[in-house]
């Protein structure tokens, strides 16, 4: 296994309701927008804390030739799976983690307070199987699974559901709405939501525009959306997360004209764990556990492309950290009073 990519933490007094706000329900988005690119787009100068407001389609308006646009080729797994327990026949929920070898998975069970090393689950009507083999540290279970027919993969793909947020109630969103329109390898728990965003005649723009497009993966698990229940924010630990850059793509990065742009905070946490003190970057491969929070410096990344986030959630401490915890609470303060959509399928947000 690589070594585990971390950051040394900086330290800082912010708490974590230092990074709380008010939302009122009705604004948590549950669907997603009829056409991708018709999402709004709060456009704010990070240090200024400048606000515009505009749809995603305008979002080439701030690209210029030599740019190097950054998206994370992720596609997300049916990760949910509901399931028995073959002893007692009680009700299982699964969410598939991470691909380990011969077809075992690190796994959140729930509920999971009984579900012990040799516990048996059953899918469908057999035709998935698994057995836990071990608890981790954390909690999560190591499952081994075996299908009837065909392999466990497309058991999995028939049986499992989209890992749809809690917050996103309706299940009436088409399963393709929840991938990126780039989206290539299988094996997030969850969507990279600012590329959702995309559409192919957009991304066709700002090529015509002179804007390089590359991509680099990370599979979104554990790390990206387990709350923080530290209140000390340097206490928290983030969970790894699979990552690669390939060669191609770190030299693009490094002989760009132009400014290095995200495409989300896991795009931004790939780089930032590659990237040297002077913000050359070199293919690689292995788990990050990066945690960007105010008080670090960015070495690669010059601007970011994302949604609005939970409050006291890792991602809004790292576009904190991009701009200023300050001027990005005024702007979700802002998003708020002018009906902006949040979260997965909600609105999106570029700091410039």
């Amino acid at each position: 296994m690589s070594e585990i990519i971390k950051n040394i933490l900086s330290d800082t007094s912010l708490k974590t309701e230092d990074f709380s706000y008010e939302l009122p329900e009705e604004l948590i988005a549950q669907v997603p927008a009829e056409k991708r690119d018709c999402s709004r787009l709060m456009v704010m100068d990070r240090k200024t804390g400048e606000l515009s407001h505009r749809h995603f389609y305008d979002v080439v308006d701030y690209f210029s030739e030599g740019d190097v646009l950054v998206l994370n080729r992720s596609r997300v797994i049916p990760a949910r799976l509901f399931g028995k327990r073959a002893d007692t026949g009680a009700d299982i929920e699964i969410l598939l983690l991470k691909k380990l070898e011969n077809d075992c998975w690190e796994t959140l069970v729930r509920p999971g307070k009984k579900c012990k090393a040799s516990t048996k689950i059953i899918f469908g009507d057999g035709e998935l199987c698994a057995e836990i083999t071990e608890v981790t540290e954390e909690g999560n279970r190591i499952l081994h699974f075996t299908s009837k027919n065909g392999t466990v993969s497309d058991a999995i793909h028939k049986i499992g559901q989209m890992p749809l947020p809690p917050y996103i109630t309706s299940r009436a969103s088409e399963k393709e709405r929840y991938q990126t329109v780039y989206s290539k390898e299988e094996g997030s728990a969850a969507a990279p939501t600012a590329g959702l965003h995309f559409t192919p005649e957009l991304l066709q723009r700002l090529e015509a525009k002179g804007v390089k497009i590359v991509t680099v993966l990370l599979h979104v698990g554990l790390g990206t959306f387990r709350p923080v229940k530290e209140r000390e924010i340097k206490n928290h630990v983030m969970h790894a997360e699979w990552f690669s850059i390939s060669k191609e793509a770190a030299e693009t990065i490094n002989n760009r004209k132009g400014r290095l742009i995200c495409v989300g905070t896991t795009s931004c946490r790939v780089l930032e764990s590659v990237a040297d003190e002077n913000g050359k970057l070199k293919a690689c491969e292995g788990e990050t556990a990066i945690f960007i929070y105010p008080g670090y410096r960015f070495k690669a990344v010059e601007g970011l492309i994302t949604n609005f986030h939970l409050p006291e959630s890792t991602l809004i401490m790292l576009v904190s950290a991009f701009s200023d915890r300050e001027k990005v609470l005024s702007a979700y303060k802002t998003a708020v009073n002018e009906k902006y959509r949040f979260f997965s399928f909600g609105d999106a947000m570029l700091l410039k």
